[in-house]
């Protein structure tokens, strides 16, 4: 079934917020920057234009009255050409900034009464070369004086106009930046949330998928991984809960399948056996050399048979919980030696040494002496077969931290264990390819040993390099803390 939300539109739904924060960034920027403009061509266009006309306009009207009063008291025609042409151009410039309204630019109403007021005085100018000298002025002085004033002030206006646009220009340009910065970052921080939160929600199922896959690798055994998601990756958290139940059923499956034949099997093997002594014996006749030695062999791969049941059958009460640990106050140094006395003659077969550093003064170990033992024979019966002939395996014991437990190791010189398997040499069932060319069985041993001592609320591992031999290390509590009977 195709995820609702897949990752795929997590990550298309994220990148479009993220891109639609930064194009509303940049119409904003867009938008201001429209201001900016406005404002500018403003600028340009009209405030720049009105100082240089009113200007000029002020210059005209300076020459329309010097001009006039020459030509009246000197009577020569150039100087009413004069006044004509700075009157021309007086009135072309101020038709000029009349027109800018209708360009869309607000004008001051200044410049409009002014230009109504020049109207009134316009038409006397067709007969203005028949007018006696006496006459007075064609545009009184006072008039002009007026009209230089009111161009003043609207120059000064304009000007007041275009300090104001310029800090608005300013202001403008302060809030693009900042806008364009908080989009900036608005967005940056979108993506970075983004990546983590789409990170985040891939990496921790694929840690939990992996520690689960760790945990059924080296126990055989998972919790469920938690759906947190419809996407793809919980698609995968179910479908490894799925198998992790169905590899627990056939385990369970597996396991009650072993105890079970192991214990049909066990009872017709023990008449087997039992018929194989009593011939042996001679109970049943006399035998002869021959049939003695072929007796002998068939007892002892009886013997094999019935050790082999006798592993299966405690490693299927180990998973069942069938088996009770009681622990009792031993004495750690007597212990560790009789373990080792019951094995001194698999190592003088050898010609193998062992070696036993106990530190003085350890506090009793806490445990049920029947498993410890199974434990302590487990370690040195693989120690003394993977080691040459003629090489040593040593035991060492000693504390193992402040809280008083108890730390164990058995030492051999064998081919050692090649890295990528040492955590797997605790499963069950497992064999590392070398360990059959030294020893026989089924891979049940370490097993058996890591749930005997985890059992104890210890821990086992193995320390090795390939060609330079093994080290196994666990760990006991002593009989200082209080320990009680537990059911595994």
């Amino acid at each position: 079934m195709k995820p609702k939300y897949g990752i795929t539109s997590k990550l298309f739904v994220w990148f479009f917020i993220t891109l639609l924060i930064f194009y509303g960034t940049i119409l904003v920027l867009y938008i201001n920057f429209q201001e900016i403009v406005k404002l500018s061509e403003d600028i340009v266009n009209k405030n720049t234009k009105i100082s240089s006309i009113s200007k000029k306009m002020i210059e005209n009207l300076l020459n329309m009255e010097e001009n006039d009063k020459k030509y009246h008291l000197l009577k020569k025609e150039d100087y009413l050409h004069y006044f004509l042409s700075a009157q021309k151009d007086f009135e072309i410039n101020l038709i000029g900034i009349i027109q800018l309204e209708s360009m869309g630019m607000a004008v001051s109403p200044q410049w409009k009464r002014l230009y109504e007021n020049y109207k009134n005085f316009s038409d006397k100018l067709g007969n203005l070369k028949e007018d006696e000298p006496a006459e007075l002025l064609w545009i009184p002085e006072p008039v002009i004086n007026k009209w230089i004033q009111e161009i003043s002030a609207a120059r000064i206006e304009n000007e007041q106009d275009i300090t104001s646009a310029i800090h608005e220009l300013n202001r403008q340009g302060r809030i693009s930046a900042q806008n364009g910065l908080i989009g900036l970052g608005i967005s940056s921080l979108v993506g970075l949330v983004g990546i983590i939160f789409l990170a985040y929600s891939m990496i921790r199922p694929l840690r939990e998928l992996s520690a689960g896959i760790k945990s059924i690798s080296q126990e055989r055994y998972s919790e469920p991984i938690v759906v947190r998601s419809k996407d793809e990756f919980g698609q995968l958290a179910g479908a490894f809960n799925e198998m992790a139940v169905r590899l627990k059923e056939e385990e369970r499956m597996r396991s009650d399948f072993i105890s079970m034949l192991s214990h049909e099997i066990r009872t017709p093997l023990t008449s087997i056996r039992e018929s194989v002594n009593m011939i042996a014996e001679e109970i049943m006749g006399g035998i002869n050399q021959r049939q003695r030695k072929f007796l002998e062999i068939a007892s002892v791969e009886i013997g094999r048979i019935c050790e082999l049941l006798n592993h299966l059958m405690q490693v299927s009460r180990l998973e069942s919980g069938a088996l009770e640990i009681k622990p009792t106050s031993i004495e750690t140094a007597l212990f560790v030696s009789k373990c080792i006395y019951k094995l001194n003659p698999a190592a003088e077969v050898k010609n193998i040494n062992i070696e036993v550093q106990i530190s003085p003064g350890l506090p009793n170990l806490m445990g049920d002496p029947e498993y410890l033992q199974r434990v302590f024979i487990n370690l040195l019966d693989n120690a003394i077969k993977f080691s040459p002939p003629g090489s040593k395996v040593t035991v060492c014991s000693g504390l193992d931290d402040a809280a008083g437990n108890l730390r164990f190791s058995v030492s051999d010189n064998g081919p050692g264990i090649p890295k990528e398997e040492q955590s797997l040499i605790f499963n069950k069932y497992y064999q590392s390819p070398g360990a059959r060319d030294h020893m026989s069985g089924v891979g049940l041993g370490l097993n058996i040993t890591k749930r005997i001592v985890q059992a104890h609320n210890g821990n086992v591992w193995v320390n090795s390099k390939v060609g330079k031999g093994s080290t196994f290390f666990f760990t006991l509590p002593s009989a200082c803390e209080e320990t009680q009977s537990r059911v595994v």
